[in-house]
């Protein structure tokens, strides 16, 4: 394990250092936390808002209610989950606002019911008529003409029919394995014979190979005919011999939170693709949705046979497995979607006379995505390097890439192209580890070095490390960055990125790779700060030395932005600086258990979330020093996963330069009057506006708009 190297608190006197341990026993009263749970689903109700805002065009506005049940689904199959799972093993664990799992629960659904419903509302009241306003037309099949009804028939019968697999319950068939977020159809049949009129139960799940919408051939417009319809409407080629009486679509989700005994498993890689498969099959289902036509037995049968509570089931009167309908956005309307941009190509990048790394020999170069281009900066650091015939080895660590990465396949070209390349793959990166399994194995079939885990950490760094022959010696150069190596999030979400030489930086990087390839012990860092090595302890320090450097004449100041916050430990430190007198502005996106505002604690603290177009997920720590100020970049959220149970980095920013961009970064978001939401002491969000004399602004909306002032498309 990593070696940490103790700095400690500087306080005035013993009188001090009591009254800090007192306050500290204080502030972990769960008055003053939220709950983490619930903290998530306020998130969730303000990414709905986004689908309400007529403002975004109307695929847009769908998009953010797929969004939204995708998002639950995450929710459902990992917290709730786990909260399940300490209901079941009896165990007490109490949040951090003092609520027990079984409380947790009842609160979640409670909370949850009404989002729903208000998605309901949205889609069928608003989104789905003003579709057909746009010609996008979901119809049923008893509405078709002739020929378009036997189109789909064939449609069925070629397409359809041979991918299905009727599956009936009765006491030789026992109720069927249903896959995890797939969509399934409950028929309710009735034998067709003289002698005997009895009902029998079948299934169907629809294979996802298959497109959700069936397109009706027309000449103007999009007519679509949902897949479940069509089914539904030619079932009885499944069931001979039976008429069927109703059918209904329902959809299971399933705890999907892989476990792992890492000293016990020999091979990492089967381990996780066995857990995967578990995670499909045979782990416990945690909700059932069904439609709202749904008849009560049906419903209790399906309880019954999964082994859930009334409280487990969610009635929806919209189609069902709703993240299908985000295939809408890649129809060719650009009228009902964003106005496509076109990031900002790097400066310094651009030279045809100097190569990327002299450029960032001469200068470090911060880019804020997807603002700033990827392509044409992270992307051309990796690929250079591949073609470069002075750059020798290449370490980065790659924890989301999604599938034909471009960044993957430029490893696999330099490790066949006889450089040293070694990746450090993170293959517990939830819900993307088959993704990660695959081009995993084609690294390594490349020739590449690839690594798989330290044993009981999630690596979730991000650093590209590329070691260059220059001027006859080797040279280091590192690009660090808040986000991940993939090129189609890095067009969908906000982060920064810092390209390099410093020596010192490199010796750093060295040491980190060694530890995360032979688990090495090092512990002189010079500049990086660490998790688990150090990051608790300094963040800890820093904003001590905000309380301690405080005063009337020169104020504290501590500006940070972050997707979380939720550590048992930051948060005090964060309430006895607020308590003396230190201003705290904070950017949080999503899970906030800190409560701002509470007289005498938090009332130096205000906590925004701004929601929009692009996903906000940079990390950026400011700390006023005295006037000496500090700026970080990081991977890591102040949560208790990334500063105890992940190897991250936090890095400085040096540069006066770019420590005025990130402070720009800062107060344009602050700025933000438009998508932007302030968290009450009750837990509730207040959306800003813009007061008397106040324009309009928005902060990525002002981001896009330096990109299109810049010449450099």
């Amino acid at each position: 394990m990593f070696a940490t190297n103790d700095e400690p608190i500087i306080l005035n006197n013993e009188f001090e250092k009591q009254k800090h341990v007192n306050a500290k026993k204080k502030l972990t009263s769960h008055g003053f936390y939220f709950n983490r749970e619930l903290s998530l689903i306020e998130f969730q109700r303000r990414v709905l808002s986004e689908a309400e805002d007529k403002r975004h065009p109307l695929l847009e506005r769908l998009k953010f209610c797929c969004i939204l049940s995708s998002n639950l689904d995450e929710f459902f199959m990992i917290r709730v989950a786990g909260l399940k799972s300490q209901v079941a093993g009896d165990v007490v664990e109490l949040s951090y606002d003092g609520m027990t799992p079984e409380k947790q629960l009842k609160e979640i659904r409670k909370q949850l019911i009404p989002i729903y419903k208000n998605q309901e509302t949205i889609l069928n009241e608003q989104i789905f008529p003003e579709l057909e306003k746009n010609d996008i037309y979901f119809h049923r099949i008893e509405n078709l003409n002739d020929d378009e009804y036997a189109f789909v028939e064939n449609f069925f019968s070629d397409e359809i029919l041979p991918l299905l697999t009727p599956l009936s319950l009765g006491p030789a068939n026992p109720f069927p394995r249903l896959i995890n977020r797939s969509l399934n159809i409950a028929f309710l049949l009735n034998e067709i014979n003289e002698d005997v009129s009895e009902n029998h139960i079948a299934f169907i799940q629809v294979p996802s190979v298959l497109t959700r919408f069936v397109k009706i051939p027309r000449e103007t417009g999009n007519h679509i005919v949902l897949i479940e319809h069509v089914i539904k409407a030619f079932a009885e080629v499944l069931f001979p011999g039976f008429e069927i009486l109703m059918a209904n679509t329902f959809r299971v989700t399933r705890d999907a939170d892989i476990e792992i005994a890492e000293d016990e498993a020999d091979d990492l890689l089967s381990e996780i693709a066995e857990q995967i498969r578990l995670r499909n099959w045979g782990k416990a289902v945690v909700r059932l949705e069904v439609n709202s036509k749904m008849p009560d037995y049906l419903a209790n049968l399906l309880m019954k046979a999964l082994d859930i509570e009334p409280s487990d089931v969610y009635v929806h009167s919209r189609p069902l497995n709703l993240v299908d309908f985000m295939d809408l956005i890649k129809f060719d309307l650009r009228h009902l979607k964003d106005i496509p941009f076109a990031s900002r190509k790097i400066p310094e990048f651009m030279s045809e006379e100097i190569s990327i790394f002299d450029a960032i020999k001469n200068q470090d170069i911060m880019v804020h995505h997807p603002f700033d281009t990827f392509s044409n900066s992270t992307l051309k650091f990796i690929t250079q390097a591949v073609n470069d015939p002075d750059v020798l080895a290449i370490k980065i660590t790659l924890y989301r890439t999604g599938m034909n990465s471009d960044v993957v396949a430029a490893l696999k070209k330099a490790a066949e192209n006889g450089k040293l390349v070694t990746a450090f793959v993170e293959l517990k990166a939830r819900f993307d580890e088959e993704k990660n399994i695959i081009w995993a194995k084609e690294l390594e079939h490349a020739g590449a070095h690839v690594v798989y885990g330290v044993p009981g950490l999630k690596t979730h760094c991000k650093i590209a490390m590329i070691v260059r022959r220059d001027q006859g010696k080797l040279k280091t150069f590192l690009h660090l960055s808040t986000g991940n190596y993939n090129q189609i999030t890095a067009r969908l979400y906000t982060d920064v990125g810092l390209f390099t030489a410093n020596d010192e930086f490199a010796k750093d990087a060295t040491h980190l790779f060694n530890f995360l390839t032979a688990y090495s012990y090092h512990k002189d860092w010079n500049h990086l700060i660490l998790a688990p090595v150090d990051m608790k302890r300094k963040i800890l320090y820093f904003i001590d030395r905000e309380i301690e450097k405080h005063s009337e004449a020169n104020p504290s100041f501590i500006f940070a932005k972050m997707n979380s916050i939720a550590h048992r430990e930051v948060i005090p430190a964060l309430y006895r600086a607020s308590q003396a007198g230190v201003k705290i502005q904070l950017l949080v996106r999503g899970i906030s258990c800190l409560k701002p505002g509470i007289p005498g604690v938090s009332d130096n603290i205000e906590i925004r979330s701004v929601i929009g177009r692009f996903l906000e997920h940079s990390r950026i720590f400011y700390f006023r020093n005295g006037g000496d100020e500090e700026f970080y970049i990081s991977s890591a959220d102040w949560m208790s996963r990334n500063l105890n149970r992940r190897v991250e980095s936090m890095i400085p920013i040096y540069d006066p330069t770019l420590k005025s961009q990130l402070w720009q970064i800062l107060n344009i978001y602050w700025k933000d009057n438009c998508k932007s939401w302030v968290l009450n002491t009750d837990g509730t969000y207040t959306k800003l506006a813009p007061q008397d004399g106040e324009s309009p602004f928005s902060a990525q909306e002002y981001f896009l708009g330096q990109t299109k002032q810049s010449k450099l498309f």
